[in-house]
């Protein structure tokens, strides 16, 4: 489900008119996330790592609203619910595209989350869903990365956040994991982010 966001009365209209006329609208921020806690959650629940940090991932994206904003056609929706559009990879090396539902209740999510990346490693295709409703994720577990670009079809309008994650490495007992996050600079703001990441990082502290 969505509705329609009321352009004319929102706060950021003039700034959505300004960098929606934009070639390449995305801006992009690379941070650490202290994943010590998610990691030994995850670890101790038998649940993969992976799944754990998209799902608080998407968690944070249900609170802080602008990563819900959608533009479609001339309107820009919100979105009740937001999945994950992740690359999975596969044993030959290559990786396939999946969607994967999100639930409040995580044992719903895993479930369904597992049976997804089964698939798709039994899988040969791309087969990239088109739903807007979603974030695109990729991980990247063999770069401790400091910067990240995206490949971009300038051609077809996506105002799906990008989200990518790197590799873990210890230090005095702390996790660290590279984040990046790009999003579209019509809908969402360096605040946003902002808050964003500060959610993102409270709820891996948290667990479930």
């Amino acid at each position: 489900m969505k509705q329609k966001l009321d352009i004319d009365s929102w706060a950021r209209k003039e700034h959505f008119k300004f960098f929606g006329q934009f070639e390449e609208p995305y801006h992009g921020v690379n941070v650490n996330i202290d994943c010590t806690a998610g990691y030994r959650f995850a670890k101790e629940n038998g649940v993969s790592f992976f799944l754990y940090y998209v799902y608080q991932s998407l968690s944070a994206a249900h609170i802080i609203e602008p990563f819900k904003y959608r533009w479609e056609g001339g309107d820009v929706f919100i979105y009740d619910r937001i999945d994950a559009g992740s690359t999975i990879g596969r044993s030959n090396g290559t990786f396939g595209f999946s969607h994967i539902n999100y639930s409040p209740s995580f044992e719903e999510y895993i479930e369904g989350a597992n049976q997804e990346v089964k698939r798709v490693q039994e899988s040969t295709l791309l087969e990239r869903n088109p739903a807007g409703n979603v974030i695109r994720y990729s991980a990247l577990p063999w770069i401790d990365f400091t910067a990240l670009s995206h490949a971009r079809m300038f051609s077809f309008r996506d105002t799906c956040p990008k989200i990518s994650f790197g590799k873990i490495t210890e230090s005095n007992g702390k996790k660290t994991m590279p984040v990046s996050i790009h999003v579209h600079h019509a809908l969402v703001d360096g605040l946003h982010v902002g808050q964003y990441i500060d959610c993102y990082q409270e709820l891996m502290h948290k667990g479930l």
